[in-house]
């Protein structure tokens, strides 16, 4: 990109094309610099960015074709949040009647799946009205399941109705309404063809099949294009990712380079990946170089609290000891519980590490900062009637009063809890008695002062909208010397993400008017905790983070593509390092265009795809590590179950072949 701009070429005629935006993060990072040219930057885009685009500029040609009410009115963009809920609204009721009743499944994983399914057909590109059909053929399961898949095409075909009536588009409707409409256009190709002269497609083995076929067929109307496939990818399959029909793009493009040389992996980390990737996938022994054990290490702890204090241990020693960068350290696991994101976060902060995580799918309302201002935020509205509990009380008190501690916080919580006598307003640290005055300190009660008579200000006005209140809590309290968010960018981080979440929720909510009259903050907040995945926020501050260890999911860090060179592997004993995420209601493998429809998915194809997601993964992970893996066992998990899975058992042949080697060598 820099040596097209650098040659003359208008920097505002180059496309470039990637399959999620952590993946275009070095094109932005170059286009920020100051050694950029000014003007119209080149543009950076997913194929949902694209569409919403076309959408949004030729919305009043396309709306009445692709089947939208014919009201007036904009296109309403649905996010993963208000897609849920919207959902929601459909499967609730049928869930009441008795639909989905042979399910063990949180409501919000149901509502995702379903929504999932409506997605694979819009990026694979076939009709969402054939879904239950097509995983019902492949179906050999209990007879009650196909009961199931048809109440999932039900919800399907409601949603859709549902969004065709409103004008919102999901993500779904978006690419099928830029596929299926906008593209056939010789308006839209024309503009397109006419704004950018030169295509940078990046990553192409992540990204679906409808790109593909749109690129495909864009191809031979560029002046120059750049298509990057990484062989060794496809990591996001299970969100539609299709690295063979990526690889048919290959065959339009007149010349064709191999790039071999890996600048991070040194040749004994890549004799073990070559190592266990061929274990994994049963390849015939080759010659091990025994000096390959210097670049890992296989660590077995009874359980996972030992574990987590040897993993940080190791890290300790690390940075303090070998000085090793923190920024050079992250620390994967196949999930990453609450549970033990905090724990290694709490041990880590006590050796005196930064440390920060990345888990795209954690919701808004497990986070502590933002349950802190949804707790405040019940209180400042007591007609929503949605006391808060004192446990909830105790943790916003504990994060937004500077030098708190939980049980000064406890004790506080419990005193001024709002009442019935009280009519919900929170007491005044002045009527408390003098003793317990004391114990609290009044530091700390002059500062909850402070809160309490802004809260009780507000509370003399009418109320005002839930993402206005929020941002003056922040601005006007939280954020100020003596309290928890005063400097402390990762809360007002996800502050300011909140307010972005009430704010798309309200507007897109309020102007449905086919919806009854409520408090729509009420409404988020139930939202909230009924556990509604939060939508991806992007932001540069995520991928900043140079002081500090990372604690990832592994296929999050993986899509991150950032080498470093300590990875910490945890629970290698676990199956979810090799089996798929339990999903119910859809399934990757066969609604992709790989599947031969009406073939049966059987038990060996389910192993098979397990082993070759896990090899994937293994070699992708190694790949980015340049100097030591740390492979973490535990013996009894969490639940008290000892784990032996494949990618535990792989490691033992690893070791059985060394110890062969060692005694032929003695």
């Amino acid at each position: 990109m820099q040596e097209m701009v650098g040659q003359g070429i208008p920097p505002g005629s180059i496309l470039i094309i990637a399959p999620q935006r952590s993946l275009a993060e070095p094109y932005r990072k170059a286009i920020e610099s100051s050694v950029f040219p000014s003007g119209s930057p080149p543009s950076i885009m997913t194929i949902s960015g694209l569409s919403q685009r076309m959408i949004d500029l030729f919305w009043p040609i396309v709306s009445g074709s692709a089947g939208f009410n014919s009201s007036p009115g904009p296109p309403k963009y649905l996010t993963l949040e208000t897609a849920q809920y919207f959902m929601a609204r459909i499967v609730n009721p049928m869930i009441t009647a008795g639909a989905f009743e042979n399910l063990i499944i949180d409501p919000n994983r149901l509502f995702s799946q379903i929504l999932d399914n409506l997605n694979k057909a819009a990026v694979v590109g076939f009709p969402f009205q054939t879904i239950a059909e097509r995983l019902k053929s492949a179906w050999m399961g209990d007879p009650g399941q196909m009961y199931t898949f048809d109440q999932t095409q039900l919800a399907v075909n409601e949603f859709r109705a549902f969004c065709l009536e409103n004008n919102f588009l999901d993500f779904s409707l978006q690419i099928e309404v830029f596929s299926k409409h906008l593209w056939s256009s010789s308006l839209v190709k024309k503009y397109l063809q006419s704004m950018y002269h030169h295509l940078i497609f990046e990553n192409i083995e992540e990204d679906v099949p409808v790109t593909h076929d749109l690129i495909g067929e864009w191809l031979p109307n560029f002046d120059s294009s750049l298509l990057i496939f990484d062989d060794r990818g496809g990591f996001r399959t299970f969100l539609g990712a299709d690295p063979h029909s990526g690889y048919r793009l290959k065959k339009l493009c007149l010349n064709n380079f191999e790039f071999r040389q890996n600048f991070t992996l040194s040749k004994q980390m890549s004799t073990l990946e070559k190592a266990l990737t061929g274990i994994i996938s049963k390849k015939p022994i080759f010659a091990l170089d025994l000096g390959i054990k210097d670049v890992f290490e296989i660590h077995n702890h009874r359980f996972s609290s030992d574990m987590v204090n040897g993993v940080c241990g190791e890290i300790n020693h690390l940075i303090h000891d070998e000085q090793v960068p923190p920024a050079d350290i992250v620390v994967l696991s196949p999930f990453l519980s609450d549970a033990l994101r905090f724990t290694l976060q709490n041990k880590l902060n006590a050796f005196g590490i930064p440390v920060y995580s990345i888990r795209p799918s954690r919701s808004l309302g497990s986070e502590p900062s933002t349950r802190c201002l949804l707790t405040f935020s019940k209180i400042a509205h007591p007609q929503w009637e949605m006391k808060p509990s004192i446990f909830d009380l105790r943790s916003a008190f504990l994060q937004t009063i500077a030098e708190n501690d939980l049980n000064r916080a406890d004790l506080l919580a419990r005193i001024v809890t709002p009442t019935q006598k009280n009519q919900g307003v929170i007491g005044s640290f002045k009527n408390i008695n003098p003793g317990m005055q004391t114990r609290i300190t009044y530091s700390i009660g002059d500062r909850y002062d402070l809160f309490r008579e802004w809260l009780q200000n507000y509370l003399s006005n009418d109320p005002l909208e839930l993402d206005v209140f929020l941002s003056r809590l922040f601005g006007e309290v939280l954020s100020q010397k003596g309290f928890g968010f005063h400097q402390d960018f990762d809360a007002a981080r996800l502050s300011s993400q909140l307010i972005v979440s009430v704010q798309k929720f309200r507007r897109l909510v309020k102007d449905n008017m086919t919806l009854e009259e409520y408090p729509f903050g009420k409404e988020y907040i139930r939202m909230v905790e009924s556990g509604v995945l939060a939508a991806q926020f992007f932001s540069p501050i995520d991928h900043d983070h140079n002081e500090a260890v990372l604690l990832a999911p592994a296929y999050t860090y993986l899509m991150s593509n950032r080498p470093v060179k300590y990875q910490f592997w945890l629970g290698t004993g676990s199956l979810s390092w090799w089996e798929r995420l339990y999903q119910p209601l859809t399934q990757p493998y066969i609604l992709s265009r790989e599947w031969i429809q009406g073939k049966k998915w059987l038990d060996s194809d389910e192993y098979e795809a397990n082993q070759n997601s896990m090899g994937r993964l293994v070699s992708g992970l190694i790949r980015r590590c340049n100097l030591k893996l740390y492979f973490e066992n535990v013996g009894l998990n969490e639940s008290g179950i000892e784990e032996r899975g494949p990618l535990l058992q792989s490691l033992q042949i690893l070791l059985k072949r060394f110890s062969s080697i060692e005694g032929k060598n003695v």
